[in-house]
């Protein structure tokens, strides 16, 4: 059977139909403008990470110095970084070239550069190392690695660099290291450095070999602790010699010094596969994101 209405009745759902229809599109409105909305907050979040990227490190020219002839954890390391640095420059924008000739550290030849790498060693000769120093004390930038802070004496890198070690590092002479190369916990010391200041708290390092200095950085005013082994890392090494294993402890490994554009950084020894003498690596340094974040940030803060 059929249901008949009145005027009054087909007017009234009528009425409820376009109240119905005008909710439709009003909900539909909304929901276009919500998708636009996000939409261009993705754009803009795209393009705030784009011009992260290329406007994050600044336009300067890098000079990397390195020996890489005896250990083959530092020669792997080198090639590694020099690999790194090479493709890191061609996304940031900075000019990255390296040398193994260490009697172009001249005053001549340095002020072609705003930053100095140092990746294995350092420079032996006299007049080399008051090269590098005039270059440091008249604003010039510098990143360390590792074996670039080794002295002991005897050895074939002994102590007899004062204000290289002493003053410049801070650090004095080597006094031990750890062993096999271990990944560690590390702690950000200090949060409001621009180099630190948006890390978190804690990072994971890639496998290395660990130094201990003989002077304590924290009693020096100069030095500014940037990064430590964090205790949660301990025990920290393998062995098998017993003092190769560190239980306790406080260890710096990043640090720079508050006169200098400078930053040392205790990475920089791959792992090895000595044992069964077949001499493969079996870890790397720069396969790691947040260490690498880190490296980064300290050529982009040195070479400013």
């Amino acid at each position: 059977m059929y249901k008949y209405y009145d005027s009054k009745e087909i007017t009234l759902k009528i009425n409820n139909f376009k109240q119905l229809m005008n909710l439709t599109s009003k909900i539909q409105g909304l929901v276009i403008q919500k998708l636009l909305s996000l939409g261009l907050l993705f754009i803009l979040f795209i393009a705030a990470g784009y011009l992260h990227k290329t406007e994050k490190l600044h336009s300067f020219k890098v000079i990397s110095f390195y020996t890489a002839k005896n250990d083959l954890a530092h020669i792997s390391f080198v090639k590694e970084a020099n690999d790194w640095f090479t493709k890191t420059s061609k996304d940031f924008g900075f000019s990255y070239q390296t040398t193994t000739n260490w009697g172009n550290l001249n005053t001549e030849f340095l002020s072609n550069y705003q930053v100095v790498i140092f990746l294995d060693t350092r420079p032996e000769e006299p007049k080399q190392r008051v090269a590098f120093e005039n270059y440091m004390k008249n604003g010039g930038g510098w990143l360390g690695f590792h074996f670039a802070a080794f002295a002991l004496t005897p050895s074939s890198y002994p102590n007899d660099w004062n204000w290289y070690q002493n003053d410049f590092l801070g650090c004095g002479e080597y006094k031990s290291n750890t062993w096999r190369p271990t990944a560690a916990i590390l702690k950000i010391e200090d949060r409001t450095h621009a180099i630190t200041q948006q890390l978190p708290e804690r990072i994971t390092s890639s496998p290395n070999e660990w130094y201990q200095w003989k002077k304590d950085l924290r009693k020096n005013p100069d030095i500014d602790i940037l990064v430590s082994i964090d205790p949660t890392s301990f025990p920290l090494g393998t062995g098998p010699k017993p003092h190769e294993i560190w239980y306790s402890g406080y260890y710096p490994v990043v640090w720079t010094h508050k006169t200098y554009k400078m930053v040392y950084f205790n990475m920089g020894h791959n792992d090895i596969e000595y044992e069964n003498g077949t001499n493969s690596e079996l870890s790397y340094t720069f396969n790691n994101k947040e260490q690498n974040n880190l490296i980064i940030k300290a050529l982009n803060w040195v070479g400013k």
